[in-house]
């Protein structure tokens, strides 16, 4: 049974049968008899059929929320049994949104000093993928926003406030200013992250509020691609602070404090709500919340 629901999970993610029947290492026919044996057993049709994947029938749409649920709970147990043999090891997959990769390192070093045969995944992701994955059961845990966008059903601890900067050249627009106000912001040759980033939506929306439509002149999901445009001197963009200082940057840039009004949004890490949590979710949750003051002060002094 575990594993037919493995099949509806893959399925689900891939949204296709060849695919999801690679990501389950079985072969094209297999996975599809399997869906169909879970179909037969349940006496439904879980999967809309055609001479490709249509989607799941509402009876489907029920029995995937089943599926990650009961395969959730199937690993915790798995792995919970594997910890009290021989400790907490394993693979732990993390994903962050890109303005908050700089403080991974603050999480996993320690839990690796306390649990040294723990492996890491660490991916950059935006906060809508990273919701899916936690879902679809593909990550352990997220580093995203916590207050301006739906996070399903989960259990996060606050890290620090995100607060913004205005990244401009030395000789370019603002570049002696100490400070500058989001409405001067508006009136800037932005570039910025692309809109499928939420730290773009935030920027956007405290744009709006100021009166100054977002019209950047430039668009990338590239940190690196937003930075070279900016030493040229003739753009600026806008990133949190922590991602601002991990930049080093150098002579030729500046990192310019955005006030009036000073905003800030929360990051923490996020781990799928379930009881019992997993023994590597568990133990993150236990970092995390030692971690979260260090972590908060560093970056408040930014």
């Amino acid at each position: 049974m575990i594993e037919r629901l493995e099949f509806i999970l893959a399925l689900a993610r891939e949204r296709h049968f060849g695919r999801a029947a690679q990501f389950c290492n079985v072969s094209q026919q297999t996975l599809s008899a399997g869906v169909k044996q879970l179909e037969e057993r349940l006496g439904v049709m879980l999967v809309q059929r055609g001479s490709r994947f249509q989607g799941f029938t509402p009876e489907g749409e029920r029995v995937l929320e089943w599926a990650r649920r009961i395969v959730g709970d199937t690993r915790a147990m798995r792995q919970e049994v594997a910890s009290l043999r021989r400790g907490l090891s394993g693979m732990l997959r993390l994903a962050a949104i890109p303005t908050a990769t700089p403080i991974v390192a603050a999480l996993t070093t320690p839990f690796r000093a306390h649990h040294p045969e723990v492996r890491f995944s660490v991916q950059s992701k935006t906060s809508g993928e990273i919701g899916r994955l936690l879902a679809d059961l593909e990550i352990d845990a997220g580093i995203t926003y916590l207050e301006n966008e739906p996070l399903g059903r989960v259990t996060a601890v606050p890290l620090y406030r995100e607060r913004y900067r205005l990244l401009t050249a030395v000789d370019g627009i603002f570049g002696t200013r100490d400070t500058v106000t989001w409405e001067e912001v508006g009136r800037v040759p932005l570039c910025l992250l692309t809109p499928d980033m939420q730290n773009r939506r935030i920027i956007d929306r405290h744009l709006t509020n100021v009166g100054r439509a977002s019209e950047p002149l430039l668009e990338s999901n590239s940190m690196i691609v937003l930075l070279t445009h900016v030493r040229t001197a003739k753009w600026a963009s806008v990133m949190p602070a922590v991602l601002a200082d991990s930049f080093r940057l150098s002579e030729r840039v500046r990192s310019v404090p955005i006030v009036e009004p000073d905003v800030s949004h929360v990051i923490g890490l996020v781990v799928p709500e379930r009881e019992p949590m997993t023994p590597l979710c568990a133990s993150l949750i236990v970092e995390a919340r030692a971690a979260a003051p260090t972590i908060a002060d560093d970056i408040a002094s930014l």
